[in-house]
């Protein structure tokens, strides 16, 4: 092999999260770290390693502050709860923006937030000396104003970022296909632009990232693809139990078991691909308030890197498949949906929440890059700007006792409103 020959090991973090975890910045950063204690036994001592977290895995931040507000249930619930208490910071953001409640919620809280996920990333990144691919989260877009990050109005797209061992910037991307609960019914995201995708060249590989959706959507891996990416990120969060049926855009009505569904992205990818050789495709499972994630994380390549036959529960075995977590059980189909609705939350099950949680990884190799770093984006200039800053701002609070008020207050306007549907 040429010395130039890139050799390098991706790891895969399945993490379980629960609300508890989002509730401080304390709590945030040792559910992260957590991750990455689980991820440390298996990293290559001779070889950078490439560690890749899950989707949407700072969302739940704007519970920041708020672990008052998780008797409410459901997600729904507390982020009307949410929107009372933090009326002041949110209200001038939704009428100046023009933009939905929930969205003005999270851009309220954008500017702790942001800083609370990037500087913990960055630090995790240094600490643990990975090539770090954050997952993903709600971020605002930013430029640099006299040297200082603003927000762009209104805007809030789910971002994955990339990061150095040394906690420097590689680069961002957003995503461009949104499924319908991050759309204005859900959490009111912004879809990114399919022109801005790019490709960045790395020591671990040259890197494309497709999160979630958009790793099923042939005109986002055609990108990809062109750009020359040979290693392919999907960080994911399947909101729905993975062994149920689905039906996603662009034909709602095209109803499959997840796992075939989840065989049309990165093993596809890698098994017919031009240019992507490898795929790493973390998912995030657990009970979030009355949300339920699920699914099996997989490292993928081409079938002669993987001939073991082995695929997704549901599916039949197959080539392809380099590292994949088991689900949490075999049996019959109806057996494992059966299982499927006893995991999730507010189930009452004995089994409720007890999804399986796992580390992946392979060692892959790659010829040298020929691709040169995109230019920075604006927004990226802006991004390491908040990374060169040394401390996160502590997050504001509001007295104890207003929370406990406005939390009774709602709770007594809900149990109203949900007696006055009852009498009808």
């Amino acid at each position: 092999m040429p010395s130039s020959t890139r050799r390098f090991r991706a790891v895969a973090v399945q993490p379980r999260w629960s609300a508890e975890d989002f509730v401080s910045a304390d709590a945030f950063r040792a559910w992260m770290r957590g991750q990455l204690d689980m991820a440390r036994p298996h990293f290559s001592p001779d070889r950078p390693n490439l560690v890749v977290l899950t989707e949407l895995n700072g969302l739940p931040l704007v519970l920041c502050g708020a672990g008052w507000a998780l008797g409410l249930k459901t997600f729904e619930r507390v982020a009307l709860a949410l929107f009372l208490t933090r009326l002041p910071q949110a209200l001038p953001v939704l009428l100046r923006e023009k933009v939905s409640p929930i969205r003005a919620l999270q851009l309220a809280g954008s500017e702790v937030n942001v800083r609370l996920y990037l500087h913990t990333c960055r630090d995790l990144a240094r600490e643990y000396g990975v090539y770090l691919c954050c997952g993903s989260t709600p971020m605002p877009r930013y430029r640099l104003k006299n040297g200082q990050p603003v927000r762009e109005a209104g805007t809030l797209t789910n971002q994955t970022v990339l990061l150095a061992p040394d906690g420097g910037l590689i680069g961002v991307t957003d995503k461009v296909h949104l499924t319908p609960d991050e759309e204005a019914g859900g959490v009111d995201l912004t879809p990114g632009e399919l022109s801005e995708m790019r490709v960045f060249p790395t020591p671990v590989g040259d890197l494309g990232v497709a999160i979630s959706l958009d790793a099923f959507r042939e005109d986002v891996i055609g990108r990809l693809e062109a750009g020359g990416c040979t290693v392919l990120l999907q960080p994911d969060a399947n909101g729905a139990a993975w062994t149920s049926k689905e039906g996603l855009p662009p034909d709602p009505t095209d109803i499959r078991d997840q796992p075939v569904a989840w065989l049309e992205s990165s093993w596809t990818a890698t098994t017919t691909g031009k240019s992507i050789r490898y795929a790493v495709n973390p998912m995030v499972v657990g009970n979030l308030l009355d949300l339920s994630f699920d699914g099996q994380s997989a490292i993928t390549g081409r079938a002669e890197d993987a001939p073991e036959e082995r695929s997704y529960v549901m599916t039949d075995p197959r080539p392809g498949f380099l590292a994949l977590t088991p689900w949490v059980t075999e049996g019959t189909r109806e057996e494992l949906r059966a299982v499927g609705r006893q995991l999730a939350a507010h189930s009452s099950h004995p089994r409720e929440n007890i999804y399986r949680t796992d580390v992946l990884h392979a060692d892959l190799e790659l010829p040298a890059s020929t691709l040169p770093a995109p230019p920075r984006t604006p927004h990226e200039h802006a991004l390491q700007a908040i990374l060169n800053t040394p401390e996160v701002a502590s997050v504001h609070r509001i007295p104890s006792w207003l929370l406990t008020a406005l939390a009774v207050g709602f709770v007594g306007m809900a149990a109203f409103v949900k007696g006055r549907e009852r009498g009808r």
